[in-house]
């Protein structure tokens, strides 16, 4: 549940979507070491802000107040202050999860989740040695962040979510591939779903065409993202008595099970559902597909962003898609623009797409999104996320990806102000370039195995790296 409470508000007294963001020296500051931008001055224009170096840089959030971002880094997490846009500040790097473990630590931690003033930090994202599970941190005191909870889990964990008690969790590893829920007050399990409680049929659909690959929790909705069979609705109201809403979209067990080449089929179109989230008030879904061209023969490429309207969860209507940047080599080992994650939030969506940078789209109208920023630089950037913080937005840069020279850190870019009558956005600008080499954040390393031969039961077994 990384919803934006403090960001919610901000813009709640607002004209709409269009109008500017607040002024950064109006927000509430933290009483620490970070310089605030210069009251009633909000940043602008049309190039980064501000770096951070940040070696093994993953998934990112912001904390509710926008003023911190935590980072997944591969080895741990990060916790940065962004009271600052232009000038990012490292106040401390954990790298001792679940260290305790006779396991530990954990590795290959690529999610984390805020819900208030508490944070979730979970893995390992792919097959590998070490601790399983995840580390809960009071993050009050954000110069000072605590851990409270150590919990560790028989499965590995890509992606997951937290409202502050519940821990939502992927646990691929587990029959069916189901959706996890651990009670972190009583340190127990206390409920799963698969899709095989939907039915039966799907358990002759090869395991690699439907990993759960991402969870959003929101007002006792479970939004699952499942690969190639689509995405789904649960009521988690009971989280030890899950129930299903709906399906979004995705192809049936039947056609699937059917499928020639499971290893090429996961990593082109249609389908690839990896990322998923909803807007403040859950009226709007957002279904990010990551794919590529992985035969190499035009027959694939890279995915968008479909939009829903979800006002009446059980009738789910598509609006429409965010397509992708261009790219002149979408093949696995080329120059990657698929949808990774983004954000939902106050009318906008902020998006990244690896080598294609990252987007920002006006959403007043969700039936006709309309582009107000894009930056890129594809030969030093692969953006795994971008996220809205406090007047700016924020976007992690990995090298996770396969052959990327990508430097990892964390980059701030100003929010853009827009006018709602206006055709185009104040700033729009960036590197178009189309020149390097990336990979992907989960399925690169199994697309190139796949499409070597590799079974789809080592697909999902063998040791990851990335």
């Amino acid at each position: 549940m990384r919803r934006r409470t403090f960001l919610r508000a901000l813009g709640a007294g607002t004209a709409g979507v269009g109008t500017a963001t607040g002024a950064a020296g109006a927000h509430p500051l933290p009483t620490d070491k970070g310089t605030p931008a210069t009251p009633g001055d909000t940043p602008t224009g049309s190039d980064v802000l501000g770096t951070l170096d940040l070696p093994g840089a993953r998934e990112l959030v912001t904390s509710p107040d926008g003023h911190t971002a935590y980072v997944a880094t591969g080895g741990g997490v990060a916790f940065v202050d962004v009271v600052s846009p232009t000038a990012p500040r490292l106040i401390e790097h954990r790298t001792d999860l679940l260290a305790e473990s006779e396991d530990g630590p954990m590795r290959i931690v690529q999610d984390v989740a805020v819900a208030d003033d508490r944070l979730l930090v979970a893995g390992p994202a792919h097959p590998t040695d070490g601790a399983h599970g995840f580390v809960v941190f009071d993050v009050s005191d954000r110069e000072n962040p605590e851990r409270v909870l150590g919990y560790e889990t028989a499965t590995r964990v890509h992606n997951c979510d937290f409202d502050g008690r519940y821990a939502y969790l992927t646990a691929n590893g587990r029959d069916g591939n189901p959706l996890l829920v651990v009670d972190t007050d009583r340190e127990r399990e206390v409920g799963t779903w698969s899709l095989l409680d939907a039915d039966e049929a799907w358990a002759e659909v090869p395991a690699g065409l439907r990993p759960l690959h991402d969870v959003w929790v929101q007002d006792g909705r479970a939004y699952l993202a499942y690969w190639d069979a689509g995405t789904w609705i649960l009521d988690v109201t009971d989280p030890a008595d899950i129930s299903l809403i709906s399906r979004v979209r995705g192809r049936e067990p039947s056609e699937l099970s059917a499928v020639d080449d499971p290893g090429l089929e996961r990593t082109e179109p249609p389908g690839n559902d990896h990322y998923v989230t909803v807007n403040d008030d859950a009226t709007l879904l957002g279904v990010g597909a990551e794919s590529w061209d992985g035969g190499d023969d035009g027959s694939g490429g890279p995915s968008g962003i479909e939009l829903f309207d979800v006002s009446e969860p059980t009738e789910p209507e598509s609006l429409a898609t965010i397509a992708p940047p261009p790219t002149d080599d979408p093949t696995p080992g080329g120059v990657l623009t698929t949808a990774h994650n983004f954000e939902l939030a106050d009318g906008r969506c902020y998006s990244a797409w690896y080598m294609g940078g990252v987007r920002v789209h006006d959403l007043s109208d969700p039936a006709d999104p309309r582009e107000v920023f894009s930056w890129r630089d594809s030969e030093s950037t692969s953006f795994w996320t971008a996220q809205r913080a406090a007047g700016c937005f924020l976007a992690s840069n990995t090298n996770a990806n396969a052959g990327s020279e990508a430097q990892p850190g964390v980059y701030a870019f100003p929010d853009p102000r827009v006018e709602p009558s206006s055709e185009t956005a104040e700033a729009v600008g960036g590197d178009s370039s189309l020149v390097g080499a990336a990979g992907d954040g989960f399925g690169i390393a199994a697309a190139l195995a796949g499409l070597a031969g590799v079974g789809l039961a080592g697909l999902f077994g063998r040791k990851r790296d990335s």
